[in-house]
């Protein structure tokens, strides 16, 4: 089965999982992450940018599950 991971970038989310763009986005928005619409969500992973918002491993392990919740419901 297919998963989000750490080291996937933002984009590379959204590309990959198109028919879930929109829970997927509400995912990083209610985290505080405006990674959507970033420059930086072309090259930056899922991990670096949560890094450089100041979020901890324990946010990164949360979302990284939040995000797998929403692929999995299809």
């Amino acid at each position: 089965m297919d998963k989000i991971t750490e080291d996937m970038t933002i984009q590379e989310i959204f590309l990959k999982y198109p028919e879930h763009k929109d829970n997927l986005a509400e995912v990083l928005m209610n985290s505080g992450l405006g990674c959507v619409g970033c420059a930086a969500s072309s090259f930056e992973t899922l991990k670096e940018g949560l890094m450089a918002h100041g979020m901890s491993e324990e946010d990164l392990s949360k979302i990284i599950n939040d995000l797998n919740s929403v692929i999995q419901k299809s």
